[in-house]
C-alpha cells in the first residue's frame, strides 16, 4: 500500500476519538512492516494513552524496522502521559510518516527534531489538509485560546427557517438530522437562546447510539428560562450532561432556583442589550470548553456574528419553498447597513444528505466588525 493509503487508515482511526478526547486532538496511528499493517491504534479518551502507544501495544509482531504512520506530529513532552517520541525510539521504528505538525508550542516541530536526532527518518505532509480539517477545533484553540464556534441552521431554498407562526419541524430530512446529532456528540457544548427554549423546549442532547451529550448553554439575558424546561430538568439527571445558563440577571433568589435543579449560572454584563458573548466565550474557555455548537435563532445568530465569535457556519438547505414576508430567517437582528459591511465567508465545502445539502463555510475573520 502507498503512504497515502496507510495515512487514510490512520485518519479513519483518529475519527473514532471524536467527542471523547476534547480538548486534545483526534489522532490515529498505524504501523507497517514490509508493506503489511502490523499494528494500529488511536487516541481513545482524554487522559488515556496516545495513538502511537496504542498502535505499538497492539502490534502483531516486533515493530523494529517498521514504519509508523501518524496523523499528527508525535509529542515530545510530559502531559497526561509520557512523550510518545521516547516510546517510538525505544521500539526500533526506522521511519515515521506524519500528516501535519503539532501547533502546540510545547511540540511544534520539536517532536520531529527529536526523532531525527535519534536517527529516525521522518516524512511530513501526507494528507495534511485532511488531518488539519479533522482537528480544526484543536488548531484554533491552541492558537486563539478561545472556543471554536460553529453556527448551524437549516433553511429552505428561499431562506426560511420557519413559517410565520414558528412551525419549523422538519425542514431537513432524517439523514441531515442524523449528521447534526453526530456534531452534537463531536463538540463540547451546544448553545441556544432563551427564545428557542421557550418556543421549542428542546432537549439539546445527542440522540445517537453511543453518543456523548454536549454541555447545554442557554443565553438568557433576563433569566426567563422556565423552571420546567427540559434543559433545566435534564441538568439534575445523571449522564445527561451539564446545563449552563448565561445571564445578566443579578437576582440571587431567582438564580438559586436554577442552581437547586443542577444548573450552573454565569452572570455577565450586557453588550448591545444582551449578554456579552465575547466574555461568555472567555468564561467557557476557563471551564475547559473548547467548542460551541450554536443552534440559535435569528436574533442570537446575528449577535454572535456581530460580536465576531463565530468561526464556521453550517448551512443545511432543503428543497422546499415556504414564502411569506413574516416567515423566520436564519440571521435577523438589525443587519448590516451597507453591502460593503457584510460578513464574508470562505472555503466552502458542499455535502449531500438525502435530498438536502450542507454548505460548510469558514468565517473570514479579516472583515469582522470591529
Amino acid at each position: 500500500m502507498t503512504d497515502e493509503r496507510f495515512m487514510e487508515i490512520a485518519l479513519a482511526l483518529a475519527k473514532k476519538g471524536m467527542g471523547r478526547v476534547n480538548p486534545n486532538p483526534m489522532v490515529g496511528a498505524v504501523i507497517a512492516k514490509e508493506g503489511k499493517l502490523i499494528g494500529q491504534g488511536f487516541h481513545e479518551r482524554y487522559g488515556g494513552p496516545h495513538a502511537e502507544r496504542n498502535a505499538l501495544r497492539n502490534c502483531k509482531e516486533n515493530p523494529e524496522g517498521a514504519v509508523l504512520y501518524v496523523t499528527l506530529e508525535p509529542c515530545c513532552h510530559y502531559g497526561k502521559t509520557p512523550p510518545c517520541t521516547g516510546a517510538i525510539i525505544k521500539s526500533g521504528i526506522k521511519k515515521v510518516v506524519t500528516a501535519c505538525s503539532d501547533p502546540n508550542p510545547e511540540v511544534a516541530g520539536k517532536g520531529i527534531d527529536t526523532l531525527r536526532t535519534a536517527g529516525i527518518e521522518v516524512v511530513t505532509g501526507i494528507l495534511r489538509e485532511e488531518c488539519e480539517r479533522l482537528n480544526e477545533v484543536f488548531f484554533h484553540c491552541i492558537q486563539k485560546n478561545t472556543p471554536f464556534v460553529v453556527m448551524k441552521y437549516a433553511m429552505t431554498m428561499d431562506g426560511k427557517i420557519a413559517v410565520a407562526c414558528g412551525d419549523s419541524k422538519w425542514i431537513t430530512g432524517e439523514e441531515a438530522r442524523e449528521n447534526v446529532h453526530l456534531d452534537r456528540g463531536r463538540y463540547s457544548s451546544i448553545m441556544v437562546g432563551v427564545r428557542t427554549v421557550i418556543k421549542d423546549n428542546p432537549l439539546l442532547t445527542c440522540r445517537m447510539s453511543g453518543g456523548r451529550n454536549p454541555i447545554r448553554i442557554v443565553c438568557d439575558t433576563n433569566l426567563y428560562t422556565p423552571l420546567e424546561a427540559a434543559v433545566v430538568e435534564l441538568a439534575g439527571k445523571a449522564g445527561q450532561g451539564k446545563t449552563i445558563i448565561a445571564t445578566s440577571c443579578k437576582d440571587k433568589e431567582k438564580q438559586e432556583k436554577f442552581k437547586q435543579r443542577g444548573c450552573e449560572i454565569i452572570v455577565l454584563p450586557k453588550e448591545n442589550g444582551h449578554i456579552d458573548l465575547k466574555l461568555l466565550m472567555k468564561e467557557l474557555w476557563a471551564r475547559g470548553i473548547d467548542s460551541v455548537f450554536l443552534e440559535g435563532g435569528g436574533t442570537l445568530n446575528f449577535s454572535a456574528l456581530q460580536e465576531g465569535i463565530v468561526n464556521k457556519i453550517q448551512t443545511y438547505i432543503a428543497p422546499k419553498i415556504l414564502g411569506g414576508e413574516k416567515a423566520k430567517t436564519p440571521v435577523e437582528g438589525m443587519g448590516v447597513e451597507r453591502m460593503a459591511d457584510c460578513i464574508r465567508l470562505k472555503n466552502q465545502r458542499i455535502t449531500r444528505f438525502g435530498e438536502d445539502f450542507l454548505i460548510e463555510s469558514e468565517v473570514d475573520d479579516t472583515c469582522l466588525p470591529g
